[in-house]
């Protein structure tokens, strides 16, 4: 008796469909471990001198009410945006600049048209991060045949990210690199090429070694000679 083809292709097709690879049960879209960072902007507007770098009576004053109400504080991005030519502008950006430091606020220059005569705009622009729902047990870890990782791999390392940064801004871009101070590195050069550079006076090895040195003999337990001038 033939059997018809059918039935035989059953039995194959069956074991086909036993190899293939089970639809994932859990996807890192459903919890998704990301820090949320909002942004909230305000402004001010600060009065100069006529034609002057100087700030109008009062101003100063106003800063320092805003930065002790808690207005404008070292987390902040703040920018400013003066009115006047290149020069006076410059100018503008570095009384108000100091004025801002007496607070821990740092500032940059952001120019903007249209500010008002002898006047400048200044950007507080404020940062707030959210921690992802942590931790994360959505994915059922009893019954994964997908071979995932764990829908908590990483809330951790996520949630200290967030609970550390100091400025939250720092999360959306980086801050500019200020130029480096070039006294202390001509200096550390100079000390360098003349064979001078200083060594920490708190560890004995560094006191053994200086010392050795200007006894012109080599550190103690080597296998040098000295070569220095009697």
């Amino acid at each position: 008796m033939k059997r018809p083809l059918y039935l035989l292709a059953i039995p194959a097709i069956l074991s086909l469909t036993a190899c293939q690879p089970m639809s994932a049960e859990y996807t890192e879209a459903e919890a998704p471990k990301l820090l949320q960072v909002d942004r909230a902007a305000s402004h001010i507007s600060l009065a100069f001198a006529a034609g002057s770098d100087q700030l109008a009576a009062g101003e100063s004053a106003r800063l320092e009410r805003l930065a002790l109400a808690g207005r404008i504080g070292p987390g902040d991005r703040v920018t400013i945006s003066p009115a006047g030519d290149p020069l006076l502008q410059e100018r503008r950006v570095a009384a108000i600049s100091s004025e801002l430091l007496r607070y821990g606020i740092t500032a940059a220059a952001s120019p903007l048209a249209a500010v008002p005569r002898d006047h400048a705009i200044v950007i507080i622009g404020r940062y707030m991060v959210t921690l992802p729902a942590c931790p994360n047990w959505s994915q059922y870890p009893a019954s994964d045949f997908t071979n995932l990782k764990s829908s908590n791999f990483g809330c951790a390392t996520a949630s200290n990210l967030g609970l550390m940064v100091a400025n939250p801004a720092d999360l959306v871009a980086a801050r500019e690199l200020a130029p480096a101070g070039a006294t202390p590195a001509v200096s550390a050069v100079t000390r360098y090429l003349t064979d001078k550079v200083k060594l920490p006076e708190t560890t004995s090895g560094a006191t053994a070694l200086a010392a050795s040195s200007t006894a012109g003999g080599a550190p103690a337990g080597g296998a040098g000679t000295s070569t220095g001038t009697p």
